[in-house]
């Protein structure tokens, strides 16, 4: 299956919740998209629930469904609660990282900066996006002109943005530091990932 790339307030609405950024036509429309979206009702199977919460993370981190499916395997044979390991796997892809950094808007677009070579950790230059970053890993933007003006922009445009506790920003040098793993209590909370484990547990 291609990745998506159709409407996104399609895919919010479907889900009922702000997998990609909101807008006003969310706002407007907050129900199921469709000719009868007002009035869909439909009895949600176990195997349906946990297919929707996997579809959400999905959606939400941009990923296939082999890549999907493979950092989940991994997180299974990880010590420590799955869903957690899984969630924690996410969350410190590089594209991940990048994006909560502030230097893009989006995770498609992280996805892209670091592919395009635009990120070193640690001094060496990564292209690849899912890199999983460590404790004390250095994230910065490589030191040419192209790249720190389109970081530049998104950390003027990111500012409401927030970096999580785990990561520190450091904006005047276009760097980021992995100060430690994300504790579970900093996982996703709108995504209920144990149905996510059951679904691939079947």
């Amino acid at each position: 299956m291609a990745r998506y790339k159709g409407p996104k307030t399609r895919i919010n609405r479907r889900f009922g919740m702000a997998i990609y950024p909101a807008n006003k036509a969310f706002e407007r429309k907050p129900y199921m998209p469709g000719q009868h979206g007002r009035t869909v009702r439909r009895k949600i199977s176990n195997f349906s629930a946990g297919l929707m919460e996997k579809q959400k993370l999905k959606h939400k981190y941009g990923l296939l469904e082999k890549q999907f499916r493979r950092t989940f395997e991994e997180a299974k044979r990880q010590p420590g609660v799955t869903g957690d390991n899984f969630l924690t796997l996410l969350e410190t892809r590089l594209d991940n990282v990048v994006y909560h950094l502030g230097f893009v808007r989006t995770r498609r677009a992280a996805r892209q900066f670091v592919s395009h070579g635009h990120v070193f950790v640690n001094g060496h230059k990564v292209d690849i996006p899912s890199f999983h970053c460590k404790s004390g890993d250095v994230v910065e933007v490589r030191e040419k002109t192209s790249s720190r003006q389109v970081a530049t922009r998104n950390l003027d445009d990111s500012q409401y943005r927030a970096a999580p506790a785990w990561l520190s920003q450091e904006p005047e040098a276009y760097r980021g530091n992995v100060n430690r793993l994300p504790a579970p209590e900093e996982l996703e909370t709108d995504i209920n990932v144990q149905l996510i484990v059951e679904f691939y547990s079947r």
